[in-house]
């Protein structure tokens, strides 16, 4: 049975009940785009955190090339300085 104690003396947080973490774990492993295929399957929390890692990697990945794309259209559209900066600062880029 886990335990269902407070972690508080473990990790300086108090009131952090290992349901909690599980809780959390579960949410976060909800956001992970092939969780409907591994609903079924309990992962453990070190691979819950692994693929979010992964995961938040390949979206940095394709912001990257998203920003180097809009950067080269930018560039081919003919728009002046201000309109450039119109457009970036509507997309917070």
């Amino acid at each position: 049975m886990p335990n269902r104690r407070s972690r508080s003396t473990q990790s300086g947080s108090p009131g952090i009940t290992d349901d909690h973490i599980m809780e959390l774990m579960s949410k976060l492993q909800a956001l992970l785009p092939d969780h409907r295929t591994r609903s079924g399957k309990r992962m453990s929390a070190a691979e819950v955190l692994q693929d979010s890692c992964s995961y938040i990697r390949t979206l940095h990945q394709q912001v990257d090339g998203l920003s180097e794309r809009l950067a080269r259209l930018l560039a081919m559209s003919g728009m002046n300085d201000a309109e450039v900066a119109a457009v970036r600062g509507l997309l917070h880029v």
